[in-house]
């Protein structure tokens, strides 16, 4: 048996129970995640209907600051987690770090505010304020589901990243969704407990993710 037929024996062996697998592509990552988007905004309007001020236009400009910004995170964090999940030279993902850094002024400014007007870190709990925190939470779960199966599918090197991103992506989604619902359309609120959630999520993915995801 020559060198040649020896290793074609070799590797007919190894490759004997191999299955072809199908290529992961980044359009259907997108969108099952818009899929989600869309029936977590459904269930939003079905279960809590939308602020009138969101579809007369008389909401703040925090409230469409915040919103805006919440969205964006979403959008740049589950980009970067559908990217993660293929992983190639070069892939740096510095979109969410930005999103999330202007996001993160809100807070700042949300307790700079009302200690420069003297109300004290108290006055930030707003009858609103858990209910917000809890919902916006708790409508991340199916972006959430929705990001692990896709990474579980692929092979992301950093799975503390990817499960930290993909959570943050998550809670950014459903902190959005959820507050188009919410009546309180003020810097204190919209600041704090409906950033919070990406927090949360964040942690949560970051802590969960990881032993879902590896390969």
């Amino acid at each position: 048996m020559t060198m040649n037929t020896r290793n074609a024996a070799l590797i007919a062996e190894l490759s004997d129970e191999l299955e072809p697998v199908r290529p992961m592509r980044a359009r259907e990552g997108y969108a099952v995640l818009a899929l989600a988007g869309a029936v977590t905004i459904g269930a939003v309007w079905m279960v809590a209907g939308l602020w009138d001020g969101v579809l007369t236009g008389t909401a703040s400009p925090f409230f469409v600051i915040i919103n805006g910004l919440l969205l964006l995170v979403a959008l740049a964090a589950i980009g970067a987690s559908i990217a993660l999940a293929s992983p190639h030279v070069g892939n740096r993902q510095d979109g969410p770090r930005w999103a999330l850094a202007m996001l993160g002024v809100m807070p700042i400014a949300a307790i700079a505010m009302m200690l420069g007007q003297g109300s004290g870190v108290a006055s930030l709990i707003d009858p609103h304020a858990f209910t917000c925190f809890a919902a916006g939470s708790a409508t991340s779960a199916l972006t959430f589901v929705a990001l692990a199966w896709w990474l579980k599918r692929g092979a992301p090197v950093s799975t503390t990243l990817s499960g930290t991103i993909a959570g943050v992506a998550a809670g950014a989604a459903g902190s959005f969704a959820y507050g188009l619902s919410c009546p309180i359309d003020g810097l204190a609120h919209l600041g704090i407990w409906h950033v919070l959630p990406v927090v949360v999520c964040g942690a949560l993915g970051r802590i969960a993710l990881p032993r879902i995801i590896r390969w």
